[in-house]
């Protein structure tokens, strides 16, 4: 099986930010998407009938749209048009009593009680997945990084990998399910690995071996299209781009810029070390399940296995370093404030930490932990 790797300008980016819809006066969540996505779709006088939004998309559930991002040169190009598409979606939801949350996971509303958008393609991962597909109320935010050689692809997944601790620890966001406090940082993260195709992606040494691994999935029906492979980070051979989908839903558009910001840096950076004829350490397939597992748990305070050896360290200690080491690419790809937003989220928290804060405050009452989160994405 051929798989073409499309054309790319290195390091060009796109963010996709996927946003629930809740209700004003319940905080629960609202399953109305469909209606806000006609009243965008109207709103926009040069589509057709039959024309998806440019920016503003249909998910999984019907409390949810996704903004997605056109090509962008910069982590601040994107983030202005997350902000445009966010405002022109708050036109249409505030007067339908409806607010913007985002977060990894909504923290009382019922999985098993969330409408699911009418499309072949959901009906059929619902009914092969059964519980588990019906517990998918979870929220993610997602960063392509251009490539302009598809022998960077593998190599560059397995780099970010490398990383995968860093990003679900200042990203995590779901520490609620169900009215419950799971006692994870991220409970969406190995909520989310449960579907088949999803979690931690495979080592291929070549392209041709990853080939050969997409054919067997699709010979064998476990997948339809190459989309259906959900690996945390993944080729996107149509985009030929590589993308970070380890991060939990971000309320804060600093938060995604910063998010953004270290996925440029680190693929930028690994772009260079293989033009230089250098290669990306791969770590073993059983230290990388367990820093994955290790950043659900913990978060900030996760103690991360660094290489092949078993090297040691807290995840925030290993970000610093990693932020100075990366600030002359930020200066390079004009996104050094928003690498900075790294720091930030280190010294102030993480999501899952403000929502333990917000509950504690209001003795347990998760519907203060949503309105909370829809007075940071607000501010956007």
């Amino acid at each position: 099986m051929h798989i073409e790797f499309a054309s790319s300008r290195q390091s060009t980016l796109g963010v996709e930010w996927e946003i629930a819809l809740v209700d004003r006066n319940t905080a629960d969540l609202s399953s109305v998407a469909e209606d806000v996505l006609a009243q965008l779709h109207a709103k926009h006088g040069s589509l057709t009938e039959d024309e998806e939004h440019p920016h503003v998309k249909q998910e999984l559930l019907l409390n949810t749209v996704e903004i997605v991002t056109g090509v962008c040169d910069t982590v601040a190009e994107a983030k202005v048009e997350l902000h445009e598409n966010l405002v022109a979606i708050r036109e249409v939801t505030d007067p339908m009593g409806v607010d913007l949350y985002c977060a990894g996971s909504h923290p009382f509303a019922p999985p098993k009680l969330q409408p699911v958008t009418d499309k072949d393609r959901y009906a059929r991962m619902i009914d092969r997945t059964q519980w588990w597909g019906q517990q998918m109320v979870i929220y993610g935010v997602h960063v392509h990084v251009g490539l302009d050689s598809r022998d960077k692809a593998l190599p560059i997944v397995d780099g970010l990998i490398n990383y995968q601790a860093h990003f679900q620890a200042l990203s995590a966001s779901s520490p609620f399910w169900g009215g419950e406090d799971t006692g994870y940082a991220s409970h969406r993260a190995l909520m989310f690995q449960q579907l088949p195709t999803a979690g931690v992606p495979y080592h291929f040494p070549t392209w041709e071996d990853y080939e050969a691994y997409v054919a067997d999935m699709m010979h064998t029906g476990v997948i339809d299209d190459i989309s259906e492979i959900r690996w945390d980070v993944r080729p996107v051979p149509r985009f030929g781009t590589v993308e970070m989908r380890i991060a939990d839903g971000l309320s804060s558009l600093q938060d995604i810029g910063a998010i953004a910001a270290l996925t440029q840096c680190l693929v930028d950076d690994m772009s260079t070390t293989l033009d230089q004829g250098g290669s990306i350490p791969v770590m073993p397939p059983w230290f990388r399940v367990e820093n994955k597992w290790r950043a659900a748990r913990y978060g900030m305070d996760a103690i991360i296995i660094l290489n092949a050896a078993g090297d040691e360290m807290l995840v925030t200690d290993h970000l610093r370093m990693e932020l100075e080491r990366l600030a002359p690419v930020a200066e390079k790809l004009g996104c050094a404030l928003e690498l900075k937003d790294v720091e930030r989220i280190i010294d102030g928290g993480a999501g899952y930490q403000w929502q333990h804060k917000v509950a504690a405050e209001h003795s347990g009452d998760l519907r203060e932990v949503v309105k909370d989160n829809i007075r940071r994405m607000n501010i956007a």
